[in-house]
């Protein structure tokens, strides 16, 4: 059909203004973010690939305000067509800690369901279908379960208390405890406790069964002299100690990463090293020979090359770089070889994708998190096909399928696929919620500090946003100090949600943040709070002069964790905010030390122990500036102060001190404890009476 000039043109016209008018009604329906869109976005985990790359696993938690409203399930994805994923569980609980078996029909999980008292091992046929089977029943539980390469034998982790030796002896030593009429707890070494637990005295180890209900459990490290050393062990977890332990490729030995010196932490680092057990059980072979750490263990499809992340734990320092390193197996040297050596960034997680010599992984590196590979030789690092914004927080290989979780503060967690061109998206869990939302991804820049460092911030604008108007600051800090802000999607200080009242947010990765090399991330030793803290200053200063619509004499700060140190040590030390949110944040350097779990690092990053003649421990103590008050530099700024009296990782007396302070000083100043919470504020209604707490601290003394 032929359509005359003059209808050509009211057509054009029509589609033309009819379009934006479809566009405006879009932006017209965006809102502003609230606290539900935050809470209640559906939280996608990492994803398992199968062996043959056919599908992918993972879990899907359904947030509730209430928790016993909240369920996670598995979800399954095909890899090798666009049909939507389905759901593979129906229970409560959740699952964690997934494993395939090597013909990719079946699946092993840890999960806690009626009956459970721990959590379990509980196999699910993928192939055939039905309900999952419980394949153990144990009275301390299992964790991270492996098949083995024949897919006949099962590997994983539990505990046992001293002297045990059977499941019986487990058992009944579990019912003398929980009868005793005493509740003391008793220690003689250090940490006595951990994040929100008090530690026991229970010992970790490595445990085979045949892969069937029923199937006794065998401790391959009973009787060793190894586990039998005061310092054995594996990193602390919410669930545990654990030990990173693999099957050798032909199926006979246990290959495992463990601490030997974990009786010292009061006075010297943990450092990890390689070993290898017979399946039968016996003496532990140690494989390395270094003070190096070693960890995150993989075997080449070819069985020829053990793979792992590895850490120099250099004497005296407070950070080291995370490199890729390999042994050729069966190991016939101690050295290994650095794949990334002249790559000045940690390696967060990598795979080893089927028909390729080529190992992928992923860094971080100013806000974002991207794919890279590197050559099974080494040296040769290149990039690899990424979303150019966001971050990779997960990552797996099947065959020769990629997939992983990509996220940016505008998009929620989803899985996608990777490694075959350009990323592409495998759900769609939280794209429709996202989409009606009114946000803009998170602005980059860059500044020259003063110390001569180039500094990388991220700059978040609110809802309804207009570059004509003026919009007070609100600098926020990230803790670690050993972290680094990334565009993702975050539920604890969501940039949006703190933008959302009509404020604009700075993201500053002063000196001590992680990606940007071990030099970088190591400048705070004997500096920990003056010269971030100064930084931060700067890019405020430098967010002032470079954007117009930044009212200057509206001025914000806050953080949690390390942030909250920075936030307290700006509150001691300058009047130019108008009001200070500290989260979880140190007030005494020596207080800290002696109440926290964990001291050691703090030492090294101070120069010595609290008794020495280091300075640091007094000149960068926020409560010791309290002179400051009088001379009119600090200690004045309205404070809003919060904690979890479960916290002990900095634990609630620094709060306290903090409000005593500020009570003292005749300062602004509000207390919030949470009975319930740790060093996070993770539960639904905790959470929302927290950002509103905050907002009407921002919104009394900044509007």
């Amino acid at each position: 059909m032929t359509i005359p000039r003059l209808s050509v043109l009211a057509f054009i016209i029509s589609a033309h203004f009819g379009g934006a008018a479809l566009a405006a009604d879009s932006v017209a329906t965006k809102h502003a973010i609230t606290h539900e869109d935050v809470w209640l976005m559906k939280r996608v985990g990492a994803p398992l690939a199968s062996p043959d790359g056919r599908w992918a696993v993972f879990p899907v938690t359904d947030p509730a305000y209430d928790s016993k409203e909240q369920w996670s399930d598995l979800w399954i994805k095909s890899l090798s067509d666009d049909s939507p994923a389905r759901r593979l569980t129906f229970s409560k609980g959740g699952e964690g800690a997934l494993n395939w078996s090597p013909d990719s029909k079946q699946l092993i999980f840890i999960a806690k369901r009626d009956g459970d008292d721990a959590g379990q091992i509980y196999r699910i046929d993928i192939a055939g279908g039905g309900e999952a089977q419980r394949l153990t029943t144990l009275t301390l539980g299992a964790r991270t379960p492996k098949f083995s390469p024949d897919g006949k034998q099962i590997l994983f982790v539990s505990d046992i208390f001293p002297g045990n030796a059977s499941e019986d002896d487990i058992k009944k030593t579990a019912k003398e405890r929980k009868d005793r009429k005493y509740s003391a707890r008793a220690y003689e070494s250090f940490p006595p406790r951990y994040f929100d637990k008090w530690l026991d005295d229970k010992q970790v180890r490595l445990f085979v069964m045949d892969a069937s209900v029923g199937a006794k459990p065998r401790d391959l490290l009973s009787g060793s002299k190894l586990a039998a050393l005061p310092g054995f062990g594996g990193g602390q977890g919410d669930e545990g100690q654990s030990l990173d332990a693999i099957w050798a490729p032909d199926g006979k030995a246990i290959v495992f990463a463990a601490a030997t010196n974990r009786d010292q932490l009061a006075r010297a680092s943990a450092y990890t090293q390689i070993y290898s057990v017979p399946v039968g059980g016996g003496e532990a072979t140690q494989l390395s020979a270094d003070k190096h750490s070693y960890g995150s263990l993989k075997f080449s499809a070819d069985g020829k090359t053990l793979f792992t992340l590895t850490e120099a734990e250099e004497e005296g320092k407070v950070y080291d770089v995370s490199r890729l390193a390999s042994f050729a197996w069966p190991m016939t040297s101690s050295t290994p070889h650095v794949l990334t050596a002249a790559l000045d960034r940690s390696i967060s997680r990598y795979v080893l994708p089927a028909g390729s010599n080529r190992v992928v992984f992923s860094f971080e590196h100013a806000g974002l998190e991207q794919l890279h590979s590197v050559s099974y030789n080494g040296g040769d690092v290149r990039d690899e096909p990424s979303l150019p914004s966001g971050s990779i927080n997960a990552l797996s290989a099947g065959g020769k399928a990629l997939v992983g979780v990509w996220e940016s503060a505008i998009n929620p967690p989803e899985v996608y696929a990777f490694g075959n061109g350009a990323p592409k998206r495998l759900t769609a869990f939280n794209t429709e919620r996202a989409a009606s939302i009114d946000w803009q991804a998170p602005e980059h820049f860059w500044f020259k500090a003063s110390d001569g460092r180039m500094i990388h911030n991220m700059i978040v604008k609110p809802a309804n946003f207009d570059p004509s108007k003026k919009y007070p600051l609100f600098a926020v800090i990230h803790g670690g100090a050993a972290n680094m802000w990334r565009d993702q999607f975050v539920l604890r200080w969501n940039y949006h949600l703190l933008a959302q009242p009509g404020y604009v947010v700075l993201l500053t990765d002063y000196k001590g943040s992680t990606g940007y090399g071990e030099e970088f991330a190591r400048a705070i030793q004997g500096d920990p709070l003056k010269g971030p803290a100064d930084e931060i200053n700067e890019a405020v200063d430098e967010a002032v002069k470079k954007y117009s619509y930044v009212d200057g004499s509206k001025l914000a700060a806050g953080g949690a964790s390390y942030g909250g140190h920075l936030t307290n040590w700006l509150q001691a030390t300058t009047t130019r905010y108008k009001a200070i949110i500290s989260h979880a944040g140190e007030m005494d350097l020596i207080m800290q030390w002696g109440s926290s779990d964990s001291i050691y690092g703090r030492e090294v990053n101070s120069g010595g122990p609290v008794w020495g003649e280091q300075a640091v421990w007094r000149t960068q103590s926020p409560v010791l500036q309290g002179g400051n008050h009088a001379k009119g530099t600090g200690f004045t700024t309205p404070i809003l102060i919060s904690v979890g009296e479960l916290d002990y990782r900095v634990p609630a007396n620094n709060a306290l001190m903090n409000f005593a302070t500020q009570q003292r000083l005749n300062v602004p100043s509000k207390l919030l404890v949470f009975p319930d919470e740790n060093h996070w504020i993770l539960k639904g209604e905790n959470s929302r009476y927290f950002y509103s707490e905050v907002q009407h601290w921002l919104a009394k003394y900044l509007n």
